[in-house]
């Protein structure tokens, strides 16, 4: 038994050791497979992961669950054997310790690279032919050919050559030339004709490789630029002329691998091939090139043109004429163009930059949704254009100002195109990173005066749909609110459309409704709450169903929580979904409405039991009170849920609207834009059962945002792709979206836009509007009740005529006169940043010691633990992993049906009265019970803090995850209970 225990510390040390080269290899879906030793419910959770995050995170949590004491006998053997059947011959490989030499390795790195950089051409393979040679060949599995097949069949056949091209890298060393004979035995020689063509053209020479296992590798420069990072390498190459049979082309006289395979130059500078004609040479209307000129001249400025006017294509524009520009001056260029949302990635990379730049520069994306992932560091590197969400970048600034390795600094990129860029305003992302462009050039300021070398910055490019007021009331404080925005953004200039130039007016219109002459489930809902009332002697001054007594029950239930005033506090907190039901019944169904209340309640009766049934949980006099409440009202409830006559004003306005535009319009095709998930999903239902929106040819569908703030199941970037795709093809034509849809995502042109119950500011409603973009568009707005979204509108109306007015009194300010206020505004945020920082070290020095906090459960304020107790894992995940009694661990079913972090086995819950606490999660094959730190009451130094929702606003240092200690003393406690 020791000697079987040893082997495995010593299987389990060889699969760590190779975990990031195996996280690459390992395809999860078949591997799992053949893998017969991990239980069905954690497969469940690797599929999960593979379909929200991707293989490669998957492939984390499939190693975790392999390494995972105790283990099976054979399970080693086992794990050699699934990775084989599943095609993943090199992963075995390593893990059996048969490694390959280093040049051997070091050669089959650079073949995964060329084909990452052949990707967007490879895409246009014979997909389905490619694939029975490479099946012939046993390049691919039976299994992959299924998936490859499959995708091929659903997606097309571009998706379905990614598909492939990722399985391929992963098989034996000899991959690459057996790949090439499939290429040629496929007739794949257009491209190679092609390539010919362009070199006799231009001049360019091409020889044809015959030493397969050397093709691709870089010829000798022949130009006097200097080499670059790439050509660094110690990577073996050919003398020129020498060729090898693969049958693709290298270029002998000058080969980069920041340049794109297979494009030519004419031999003597690298820049002529930027200068030819494209097939999809990007044409500006006159009022793009217009607002364009400044950019084009090198200067830093806003472009503010409406939604659908077009405004991204002239990035992509002035980006191509940069990198033009500085490969025409022998200088390399580097752009980053910044996106607020993940989604937003994905789009600028697909629909815009890569179609017009892929010819002569590289482009890349870095999102969750990223094939092939490598470090951000080494794509900045790697690539002329980079798009990816701003946090990433901010990141890996920050990393760079600490000093370690993998970082990036401004003065490494020479454009930054920032999407949104009205939301470069105090404690934004993009805030932070024009913060730190500000000091440096103010910094630079002072070093060219005492005639010191300075850093280069790079040219800025905002753009936005409008710039919005700040909740300015009059025109000066809307005038000051803009030029704070250019002042961030350090823009020379603010460039958009002269008023009324290009002007599309929308039918606008404003549809009241009337109060319900009859309330009665709106009237049983306030009876129930009035009981509450009573019963916890509370006496609100607000109306049921308002807003105001929304904020008035929140406050409620924290000060009673912060009192250990258990009674008020979880009437509170059911006070709460009361007024959420009332909501729900002004804006949707009644049934929608009941369902969630019924959810409610099923869920905090589900609290009250343990898993196995072995303990009670204590249920209060008052929790008894409110279960019966509204176990006694019920039946009355849902019956009154199924009477038509009572529904409301609102939805019957919104039924004759969409009937109204899909009857009097050829091809109507819109967008309803609503406040809540909840409401999206359920206004989409209710449409897909109305039998009579299906007799005029309406199809629906929703799209709501990824973010898991929310109880409602998020929605993953994909199954957005997924309806937006549709909406584009017409297979959609209603779509009813959150805020999500507002903002940047590409919707195509829609001919009317309906806001219900919904009005948040300016910039949304020009956002909105700016969706209907066809000719004859109408724009409607319908009420809800209680959400006086009528006078917001007046009130948006009147801010973006002020906010007009202002652009217009910016641009004609004399240049000078800009500049010193711009320059005035730049100096107020960097001291105001100065004191901010100053003060946060301070309050970082008066930290208490972490044994001063204590958490007690917010439902029954029974001791939980200390702040000694607790651990952080990788800057984010508090935990605590002292051995104790005081909770319970249960499945969690929302996590499941919310397709989450799949990483996370189950909740954790108070022993004692049932309140959750957190999550159980599974941390590199580690429980880790983690605490949320809203779910406790906290107290510093005995005395309770009144608000703390989040861990960041307690700044308390907790010490950091010791994963080797915790993974030793668990190995210790298994080798016990083996014996």
């Amino acid at each position: 038994a020791m000697m079987a225990s040893d082997n495995d510390d010593m299987y389990v040390s060889l699969i760590e050791g190779f975990r990031p080269r195996l996280r690459e290899l390992i395809m999860v879906q078949q591997v799992l497979v053949h893998l017969h030793f991990i239980d069905n419910e954690q497969k469940e959770r690797i599929t999960k992961k593979v379909t929200n995050e991707g293989n490669q995170a998957a492939a984390e949590l499939l190693i975790d669950a392999v390494i995972r004491k105790p283990h099976s006998p054979g399970w080693f053997r086992a794990f050699v054997v699934a990775l084989e059947e599943a095609g993943c011959e090199r992963a075995a490989d390593y893990i059996q310790d048969k490694l390959p030499e280093p040049e051997v390795e070091a050669e089959n790195d650079y073949f995964v690279n060329l084909v990452q950089l052949m990707y967007p051409r490879l895409m246009g393979m014979q997909t389905k032919e490619v694939l029975v040679h490479c099946l012939s060949q046993k390049l691919l599995t039976q299994a992959d050919g299924e998936i490859i097949d499959a995708t091929t069949a659903n997606q097309g056949s571009r998706v379905g050559a990614g598909e492939l091209l990722r399985r391929i890298v992963r098989g034996r060393d000899g991959w690459f030339s057996k790949f090439l004979d499939v290429l040629r035995e496929t007739k794949h020689e257009t491209l190679l004709n092609e390539a010919d063509r362009v070199a006799e053209r231009r001049g360019g020479t091409f020889t044809l490789c015959t030493v397969p296992q050397w093709c691709f590798y870089p010829q000798p420069r022949q130009s006097k630029q200097p080499a670059s990072d790439l050509e660094s390498n110690s990577t073996p190459s050919l003398p020129a002329g020498d060729a090898c049979n693969c049958g693709l082309l290298t270029r002998s006289d000058d080969y980069c691998l920041s340049e794109p395979l297979l494009s030519v130059t004419d031999g003597t500078d690298s820049g002529t091939a930027a200068k030819s004609p494209e097939k999809a040479d990007i044409v500006l209307r006159d009022y793009q090139a217009e607002v364009a000129r400044p950019a084009l001249e090198g200067k830093n400025i806003i472009i503010c043109l409406p939604t659908g006017s077009g405004k991204t294509r002239v990035a992509v524009y002035i980006t191509k004429k940069h990198l033009d520009n500085r490969r025409a001056e022998g200088q390399s260029g580097k752009v980053v163009v910044l996106v607020n949302k993940i989604p937003l990635v994905e789009q600028h990379y697909v629909a815009e930059f890569l179609p017009f730049l892929k010819r002569a520069y590289k482009v890349e994306r870095v999102s969750g949704d990223s094939p092939l992932k490598i470090s951000f560091t080494e794509i900045v590197k790697n690539n002329d254009v980079i798009i990816c969400t701003a946090q990433i970048l901010e990141n890996y600034l920050e990393r760079s100002n600490k000093g370690e390795d993998e970082g990036v600094d401004l003065s490494d990129l020479t454009l930054i195109v920032i999407d949104e860029c009205h939301h470069t305003q105090k404690g934004g992302v993009y805030n932070h990173i024009m913060l730190r462009y500000l000091k440096q050039k103010h910094k630079n300021r002072r070093l060219k005066k005492e005639e010191k070398e300075t850093l280069p910055l790079p040219q800025i490019l905002g753009l936005t749909a409008s710039p919005g007021v700040g909740g300015a009331t009059i025109l000066m404080k809307a005038e000051e609110h803009i030029l704070r925005i250019c002042a961030n953004l350090d823009a020379s200039k603010i460039m958009t459309r002269s008023l009324g130039e290009f002007k599309k007016e929308q039918r606008k219109k404003v549809l009241k409704i009337e109060d319900r002459k009859e309330d009665p489930f709106g009237d049983v809902i306030k009876k129930i709450m009035n009981a509450i009332h009573a019963h916890a002697e509370l006496s609100p001054t607000c109306d049921l169903g308002s807003q105001n007594y929304e904020q008035w029950v929140v406050q409620t239930e924290r000060k009673a929580a912060t009192e250990e005033d258990q009674k008020v506090r979880v009437c509170a907190e059911h006070l709460r979904q009361y007024n959420e039901g009332l909501n729900l019944s002004n804006t949707i169904r009644m049934c929608d409405s009941f369902s969630f209340l019924n959810k409610f309640y099923e869920e905090e009766m589900k609290k009250k039991t343990t898993p196995d049934d072995e303990e009670k949980i204590q249920i209060t006099n008052t929790e008894r009170f409110l279960f019966n409440l509204f176990k006694e009202n019920k039946e009355e409830l849902q019956e009154l849920a199924t009477k038509p006559d009572y529904e409301n004003d609102s939805l019957s306005k919104l039924r004759a609207n969409i009937l109204q535009e899909f009857s009097t319009r050829q091809s109507a095709r819109g967008i309803i834009f609503t406040k809540t998930r909840r409401s999206a999903i359920a206004l989409s239902q209710w449409i897909q059962e109305n039998s009579k929106f299906a007799d005029i040819g309406v199809k629906a569908s929703h799209v709501i945002g990824g973010g898991d703030q929310s109880v409602v199941k998020p929605m993953t970037s994909a199954e957005q792709r997924d309806v937006l795709t549709k909406f584009h093809k017409g297979e959609i034509n209603l779509l009813i979206a959150t805020t999500v849809a507002e903002e940047g995502l590409d919707i195509p042109a829609c001919n009317f836009v309906i806001r219900y119950g919904l009005v948040t500011n300016e910039i949304a409603m020009i956002q909105a509007k700016g969706r209907g973009r066809a000719e004859d568009s109408s724009y409607s707005l319908v009420e809800v009740k209680n959400s006086g979204v009528a006078e917001k509108e007046v009130v948006n109306e009147y801010r973006m005529t002020m906010m007009d007015k202002a652009i217009e009194k910016i641009r004609a300010l004399e240049q000078e006169e800009y500049d010193k206020r711009i320059m005035e505004y730049q100096m107020q945020a960097i001291m105001e940043n100065r004191v901010l920082a100053k003060k946060k070290k301070q309050k970082g020095m008066k930290n208490e010691n972490p044994s001063s906090v204590k958490f007690s459960c917010r439902g029954c304020n029974e001791h939980a633990c200390s702040g000694e107790d607790i651990e952080i894992i990788e800057d984010m995940h508090r935990v605590n992993l002292t051995p104790q009694e005081l909770f319970i661990q249960r499945e969690n079913t929302t996590l499941q049906e919310r397709h989450l972090d799949y990483e996370t086995n189950g909740y954790i819950a108070c022993k004692k009265c049932g309140e959750r606490w957190g999550s159980m999660m599974l941390y590199r094959g580690l429980e880790c019970p983690c605490l949320h730190v809203k779910n406790f009451v906290v107290t510093l130094k005995g005395k309770k803090i009144n608000k703390c929702t989040k861990w960041s606003e307690l700044t308390v240092r907790f010490s950091a995850f010791d994963y080797a200690d915790h993974a030793s003393q668990v190995a210790e406690s298994s080798d016990d209970e083996d014996e």
